[in-house]
């Protein structure tokens, strides 16, 4: 057994009477009361989902089991000559709390190469898919088509104890981890470069490797590092982690969950924001003839955005109230390495004027950028201007935490899930509406 999956037993082992206690002992506690609006609303701020993995406070943005985003970067193992840590040593830190040590980091990064092949039927799935369908569908397919090699589902079939599922869906999560780059590259190479896929190179980590495959040179395996950690978890309220759990709640297995977790990621409302605001900023630069705006120029189009009913793409968040530390992050790295690119500049000077002008509006609650107004942008800047594969590379950093998070709901023995609905005709009778 591999020096993280102790590890990830103890913390189970030691982590399981916690919940049975809270159930047993004070099951009856309010957490909050549940409004029309939220029951309407999508459920919006109804605390009834429990993670330890991350939680995402208004004022500092994610915490990583605990950890700013900046304290988690710190804190983790570096690749030797790089600037941002191992995403394997996250996988670890995700997964037990506990930052490992380089040695315990490059056990992971072994085990993630030696499950990194992937089984030849899946491009053949891919390749027998029309080139102009879209990257997320393809990218879901593939995940779907690997169900056959679940180790849950055939250990679960031959019959097993309720207090072992987490041992077969962990080695499910770490194979499908460590596959997903390689699927996303082959997509990409395949779709977008003319069908040149570049294999695997055994001696690089899964930054590096991801890198490798896209056929980008260094610094973008540092890129793909920062970006995958940044995108790896958001509590687990968000569409594709809430979707994968849902799923997973049926003894799903891994392939079954989180390929429909990337159903979720696909839409316009998740994971699609980040190309939306590159399209939005595109197009204004366009409209004066790729030459940066002034700031009144670049306050008159953001209103004329949001007197046309539109929103300032990128802007805002459901909880935060500050500028998204991800955000941040992305852009302290444009500022080292790409500060006079164009695009760039002009994504900050919206940085700049974007928040007076919607503080002046008035309808946003948070007049601060999300991380979808910087990601796009670097992406672009290293030669990936295909806007709709910005999605994959999303799903790919998520499932660090998703996977996480459904590895830790079969240790504890999280029951299916069922919420409970009313009628419009019962929310009107305790509204006291009259009919």
């Amino acid at each position: 057994m591999s020096t993280l999956k102790e590890i990830l037993k103890s913390k189970i082992d030691a982590h399981r009477p916690r919940t049975t206690r809270l159930l047993k002992e004070y099951g009856s506690v309010k957490t909050g009361d549940v409004t029309i609006a939220q029951a309407i609303g999508g459920a919006r701020g109804v605390r009834c989902l429990v993670t330890d993995v991350s939680y995402l406070d208004p004022q500092e943005g994610i915490r990583f089991r605990g950890r700013t985003i900046p304290e988690t970067f710190a804190a983790l193992p570096k690749v030797p000559g790089k600037e941002y840590p191992y995403v394997e040593a996250h996988w670890f830190y995700l997964m037990t709390g506990e930052i490992p040590t380089m040695e315990q980091t490059l056990e992971v990064v072994e085990d993630f190469k030696a499950r990194r092949t992937v089984p030849h039927y899946v491009y053949y799935v891919l390749r027998a898919t029309p080139r102009d369908t879209h990257p997320m569908t393809m990218f879901a397919q593939a995940i779907l088509s690997m169900q056959r090699e679940s180790c849950f589902a055939k250990q679960y079939a031959e019959g097993m104890s309720k207090m072992d599922y987490w041992d077969p869906m962990y080695e499910d999560c770490c194979n499908l981890m460590a596959k997903l780059p390689v699927i996303a590259a082959y997509i990409y190479r395949m779709k977008y470069k003319g069908d040149t896929p570049i294999p695997s190179n055994p001696e690089l980590d899964m930054g590096g490797d991801f890198a490798h495959m896209m056929g980008i040179g260094e610094p973008y395996d540092d890129v793909a590092r920062m970006y995958f950690i940044l995108h790896s978890d958001h509590e687990s309220g968000n569409v594709s982690a809430h979707t994968t759990h849902l799923v997973a709640s049926a003894l799903s297995d891994i392939y079954y969950a989180y390929s429909a977790g990337m159903g979720g990621l696909a839409g316009p409302l998740h994971g699609l924001a980040n190309q939306e605001v590159l399209r939005w900023t595109q197009g204004f630069m366009d409209k004066l003839g790729g030459k940066l705006p002034t700031e009144e120029q670049l306050k008159q189009a953001l209103w004329d955005t949001l007197n046309s009913g539109q929103v300032i793409p990128g802007y805002g968040h459901a909880v935060l109230r500050k500028t998204d530390p991800r955000y941040v992050s992305q852009m302290e790295y444009c500022l080292k390495h790409l500060p006079d690119y164009p695009l760039f500049k002009l994504i900050n000077m919206i940085y700049k004027v974007a928040p007076g002008v919607l503080k002046e509006h008035g309808k946003a609650k948070n007049p601060w950028p999300n991380v979808d107004a910087q990601s796009g942008v670097i992406q672009w800047y290293y030669g990936i201007t295909e806007y709709d594969f910005y999605t994959v590379l999303f799903g790919v950093g998520r499932a660090l935490g998703v996977l996480t998070n459904v590895t830790w709901d079969r240790g504890l023995g999280y029951p299916i899930e069922r919420p409970k609905s009313l009628t419009t005709d019962m929310l009107e009778d305790l509204a006291g509406i009259k009919k």
